[in-house]
């Protein structure tokens, strides 16, 4: 047995915190906030199995132009941020190629493909049973052509990774769904996704679990950590913690932490926006409205908003163009009344340039874990790559582990 400090307490640190637990490890997790307050809180809250691709860069100059002029909703970029994202970017331009996205694609598809049952296992475990629906999630399309079109697409993918599909007509879609106030064209429905209508109380679940079975969980702002004899020292807002092995799981904090230590992470810093709506009546999944770049879900404080991505600076302040976009949209198809107080929120979604999250050893220090970088899958992966990483503790080396290896 071990002792392990887990940096973060969203779905991954949590999730990686449980896993190592499991396999006999002393743990404890610190983050400056308690669980499932920031990235893990902000997502859509769907366990996104038929997310089977990672999100590639569109490499067609039309397209590129497109987001450029800021003409589609499912990404805004902010022209001052290129400079500073710029080495990242085009590393993100490069490993999105036909060839290196499909080699991408066959390890990430892999980890996705356990989720719900890693999940399922962990929601069990915690009696939070109750937070997760297991009734899929749709897309809807306005138009006919792009809806036929969708399917076809759709069909290919699901035949290849056997995944279980339906589609369904606007005019049915009504039915299944009676807070529709119109008829889209239709739907594609990926029958194996699972959502949740609270993500933080779903992560508050877990660490409980976590903490019900022996660990502990430390809330304080981690500013530095250093290698010393017996493993490593982190500081942090009124003392220091001491631990034999340190797991960063800080989420697109990680780079920061890790440049102290002489590491260059380049990553995409996606920044994603969600609100709370009041609407009449409830949705029985979360769907994405595919002609306007946003996931609507209902939830437990009103129907929820979550836009695509925002690649702007650090420290810009919120452009609710997305949002505001977002929920006009979705107020044609849903009675909406009114915004929830307080429930506009942003934060940042970590996207490594090689579509895979970075899990396993430090290349440069002993007893210094990774396992950060999922973008936009950190809800839906983070159960899943804890096992991994503590099966990498323990001495699992195979192709998938080799992939994600920082």
């Amino acid at each position: 047995m071990a002792d392990f400090l887990v940096l973060g307490a969203g779905m991954v640190g949590i999730g990686t915190a449980l896993a190592l637990q499991a396999r006999g490890h002393a743990v404890r997790v610190i983050d400056k906030r308690a669980p499932g307050q920031e990235t893990s809180h902000g997502n859509a809250g769907v366990i996104q199995t038929e997310a089977r691709m990672p999100y590639a860069m569109p490499r067609d100059l039309a397209t590129l132009i497109r987001y450029g002029l800021g003409r589609s909703n499912d990404l805004r970029l902010d022209p001052l941020a290129v400079p500073g994202a710029a080495r990242a970017l085009l590393a993100y331009y490069h490993h999105s190629a036909p060839a290196r996205h499909a080699a991408a694609t066959q390890h990430y598809s892999a980890i996705i493909a356990g989720a719900t049952d890693d999940h399922g296992r962990l929601s069990a475990d915690a009696g939070a049973d109750a937070l997760i629906r297991r009734t899929g999630m749709g897309e809807i399309y306005e138009r006919e052509e792009d809806f036929e079109k969708r399917i076809l697409s759709a069909e290919v993918l699901a035949a290849e990774f056997g995944l279980n599909l339906s589609t369904v007509t606007g005019t049915d879609l009504r039915t299944q769904e009676p807070a529709l106030i119109s008829a889209p064209a239709g739907a594609v429905v990926w029958e194996d996704t699972w959502s949740t209508s609270d993500p933080a109380a779903l992560v508050q679940a877990y660490a409980a679990l976590f903490v019900a079975r022996g660990g502990s969980i430390v809330q304080g702002d981690a500013r530095k950590v250093t290698e010393n004899i017996s493993g490593w020292r982190v500081d942090r807002d009124g003392g220091h913690l001491s631990a034999e092995h340190l797991v960063v799981a800080l989420g697109p904090w990680s780079p920061a932490m890790l440049k102290q230590l002489g590491y260059r992470v380049p990553m995409v810093m996606k920044r994603g926006y969600h609100g709370h709506y009041h609407m009449n009546g409830q949705l029985q999944r979360p769907y994405l409205l595919a002609d306007h770049g946003v996931v609507v879900s209902s939830m437990a404080r009103g129907l929820r908003i979550t836009t695509g991505a925002h690649v702007t600076r650090a420290g810009a302040p919120r452009n609710l163009a997305q949002l505001n976009h977002g929920s006009a949209a979705a107020g044609r198809l849903v009675a909406l009344d009114g915004e929830v107080d307080d429930s506009q929120w942003h934060g940042v979604r970590p996207c490594m340039p090689r579509m895979l999250p970075m899990v396993g050893a430090a290349p440069r220090h002993r007893k210094l874990w990774f396992n950060f970088g999922h973008g936009h899958q950190g809800f839906t992966l983070g159960p899943t790559t804890g096992d991994i990483l503590a099966d990498i503790v323990a001495g699992r080396s195979d192709a998938l582990t080799q992939a994600l290896a920082p």
